[in-house]
C-alpha cells in the first residue's frame, strides 16, 4: 500500500537515549537493532530516527557535518543498511531525520564558503554585510538566544544562523543548494530508506531583501524568557518560496512509490496554517505537524478549533498529530493539572490521538507514562537549556534513556555511564514491570493500538465534532454506513453525558466509563468508544 502513512502510527527513537549496545552511555543503531521486536510489539507502522549522521553533537546531532556518513557514536551505515532491512523484515517502515535547513560550521561545504567571497561555494550560505556602524544586517534574533548573525573575520561578513552560531543557514536561493539537498535525500532513499522526517521545514527560504522583522503584538505581563518569541518572525522564515522547493522534494519522492515525508513546522503564529499549506493539492509534502498539540493547553475547546480548522475547506491535506517529541515536555507532565491518575492521563492520550483523523506521532518512553525527568543545572547537555536556566530548563528532561529492567544499573539502558541520568521515577516504570502486568499503561498502548487496526474508519474516514461544553470532548469519526462515537472528559472531575442512538455500547477500550440507558457516566479522564449506525449516535452534556 503506496500510502500506508495516510492514519499511520509512527513511533520516534532518540537514537542517544534509547539502547546502548556497548557501554559508551550513549544510544546507539546496534541497540535500536536488539529492541526491534520490541517497538514491533506495540504495533506501529513505521519508525522516525532521529539525526544519526556525522555531527560534532554541538546540538545533538542536529548540526550535521556530512550527510551522508554515520556518526561513529551510533555506528556505521552498515548498522544502518542491517536496521533497515531487519525493520522491514517486522512490517516496519523507516524514516529518520533530514536536517538541512542549517549544518553544522564543521560541515566542508561551510569550510569552503567561509575562505572567501568567490570561491565555488561562496553563495551556499546566508553572507550579509555589516551595517556602516558593523552592526548585523537586521534583527532578526537565534531561537538559541541573541543575534542570528555571527560575525566571520576570513568573509569580513555576517552569516545567518538562526539556532546556534554553530549552525549556519543554507541559502536555499541558490539552485545549487537545492540541487546538493536532493542528492543527499537519493542517497538515504537509494538505501531502502522509507522517507524523511523535515527538520524546520519552514526555515529553508529567508527574506532575500533581509529586512527586518516586526515586533509580535502581546498582551501586556513579563517579557519572555527567550527574546525570540517577542519578534514576528515574517522575514526570516515560512517564506513563499518554499512551495516551490517542497515541489521539488515530492517530485524527487515520488520516483520512490510507498515514501513519505512529515515536515516540522515551527511557527507559532502560522504553524497551523503552514501545515495545511505544505501538505495540499498532492504535490507538497505527505505530511505535516506544528507545535499546537504540543503545549500545555488540555481543553475540549482546543482540541476542537485546531483540528477543524485544519480540515476546514476541505483541502487534501494531511496532519500527523503528535502530544510529545525530543523538542517539548512530556505531555504526561505538561498536563498533570487535568488528572489526578497519571495512567488515566496517559490512557486518554493515547486513546484520543488514535481517534482524530489524521496520522499520529507517539514519541519513545510515552507507552510508558514516563514523566519528564527533573534534571539538575550540572546534568544538562541541551544548549537552550545551558542559555536559559531556570526559567527554561531547557529539553534534556524529555530526552532521559528509556529504562528497560528496574533491577539493573541504570535500568538496563547501559553498562557505563549513561549521558543523561535515569531518574528514579523512570526506573519505576520500566519494560519489564510493564510487561509482566497485564493492566499496564504499555499493554494498554499495544491493545488499543492493535483494537484500531480492525477499525478502519480511524485511518481516514471523516470527523465531525458534537457540541458539548467543557471539559467533555465529543465528535464521531465515520466512513459508509458506521459511525464510531468518541467522548472525552478531560477532566480529574466526573461528568455525566447524554447520548441518544441505536444500540450504543462501550468498545472494550473505553476506560473510566460506564453506560446507563441513555447516561454516559465518565470517570476522572475517562472515555469512551460507541460504534453506531451512521447518523444515529447523538451527544448532549448533561452537568452532573
Amino acid at each position: 500500500m503506496t500510502e500506508w502513512w495516510r492514519g499511520g502510527v509512527i513511533y520516534q527513537v532518540y537514537p542517544r537515549s534509547f539502547q546502548d549496545s556497548n557501554g559508551d552511555g550513549v544510544g546507539d543503531l546496534a541497540g535500536i537493532i536488539d529492541r526491534l521486536d520490541y517497538i514491533a510489539s506495540l504495533g506501529v507502522d513505521c519508525i522516525w530516527l532521529s539525526p544519526i549522521t556525522q555531527s560534532p553533537q554541538a546540538d545533538m546531532g542536529y548540526d550535521v557535518s556530512d550527510y551522508i556518513q554515520v556518526d561513529p557514536l551510533f555506528g556505521s551505515l552498515q548498522d544502518f543498511d542491517l536496521l533497515i532491512e531487519r525493520a522491514h523484515a517486522l512490517g516496519l517502515k523507516v524514516i529518520m531525520d533530514q536536517v538541512v535547513s542549517h549544518t553544522s560550521s564543521q560541515h566542508a561545504w561551510f569550510l569552503e564558503s567561509s575562505v572567501s567571497r568567490d570561491n565555488a561555494r561562496a553563495d551556499w550560505y546566508v553572507w550579509a554585510d555589516a551595517n556602516p556602524d558593523g552592526t548585523p544586517p537586521n534583527n532578526w534574533l537565534s531561537v538559541f538566544g541573541g543575534s542570528a548573525w555571527e560575525w566571520h573575520t576570513a568573509r569580513r561578513q555576517y552569516y545567518l544562523h538562526n539556532f546556534l552560531t554553530s549552525q549556519p543557514d543554507l541559502n536555499f536561493h541558490n539552485p545549487a543548494v537545492q540541487d546538493a539537498v536532493l542528492d543527499v535525500m537519493r542517497f538515504w532513499l537509494d538505501r531502502g530508506l522509507d522517507g524523511f522526517r523535515l527538520d524546520t521545514v519552514n526555515y529553508y527560504f529567508h527574506d532575500a531583501r533581509l529586512r527586518s522583522n516586526p515586533p509580535l503584538v502581546a498582551g501586556k505581563g513579563k517579557p519572555a524568557v527567550n527574546p525570540y518569541d517577542m519578534q514576528s518572525h515574517k522575514f526570516s522564515k515560512s517564506q513563499p518560496e518554499n512551495l516551490d522547493w517542497l515541489r521539488k522534494v515530492r517530485t524527487l519522492l515520488d520516483d520512490y512509490p510507498g515514501v513519505t515525508t512529515v515536515g516540522e513546522v515551527g511557527d507559532d503564529e502560522r504553524g497551523l496554517e503552514l501545515m495545511k499549506q505544505y501538505t495540499a493539492g498532492g504535490d507538497l509534502l505527505h505530511m505535516c505537524y506544528s507545535f499546537d498539540f504540543l503545549s500545555p493547553k488540555y481543553s475540549a475547546a482546543h482540541f476542537r478549533a485546531k483540528a477543524e480548522a485544519f480540515f476546514a475547506g476541505g483541502e487534501s491535506g494531511w496532519p500527523c498529530w503528535s502530544f510529545s517529541n525530543h523538542d517539548v515536555i512530556r505531555h504526561l507532565t505538561r498536563w498533570a493539572p487535568n488528572s489526578v491518575n497519571p495512567a488515566d492521563l496517559a490512557r486518554q492520550a493515547i486513546a484520543l490521538i488514535l481517534r482524530l483523523k489524521g496520522s499520529a506521532g507517539l514519541y519513545q518512553g510515552e507507552e510508558l507514562g514516563l514523566p519528564e525527568a527533573d534534571i539538575l543545572y550540572e546534568e544538562l547537555t541541551d544548549p537552550r537549556g545551558l542559555r536559559f536556566w531556570p526559567e527554561d530548563k531547557g529539553r534534556d528532561g524529555c530526552r532521559t534513556p528509556m529504562p528497560w529492567q528496574a533491577g539493573l544499573p541504570h535500568a538496563g539502558f547501559t553498562s557505563g555511564t549513561p549521558w543523561l541520568p535515569v531518574k528514579h521515577g523512570a526506573a519505576a516504570l520500566s519494560v519489564d514491570g510493564q510487561d509482566a502486568d497485564p493492566h499496564s499503561t504499555l499493554n494498554y498502548y499495544r491493545r488499543i493500538l492493535s483494537w484500531r487496526k480492525t477499525h478502519p474508519v480511524l485511518k481516514t474516514g471523516d470527523m465531525a465534532f458534537f457540541d458539548c461544553d467543557e471539559p467533555v470532548l465529543a465528535f464521531s469519526r465515520h466512513a459508509g454506513n458506521k459511525d464510531l462515537i468518541c467522548v472525552f472528559n478531560l477532566s480529574p472531575a466526573p461528568r455525566n453525558v447524554t447520548l441518544a442512538g441505536v444500540d450504543l455500547a462501550l468498545e472494550p477500550v473505553s476506560r473510566n466509563a460506564e453506560l446507563s440507558g441513555t447516561t454516559l457516566k465518565l470517570g476522572p479522564n475517562g472515555f469512551a468508544i460507541l460504534p453506531a449506525p451512521a447518523g444515529e449516535g447523538k451527544v448532549g452534556y448533561g452537568a452532573g
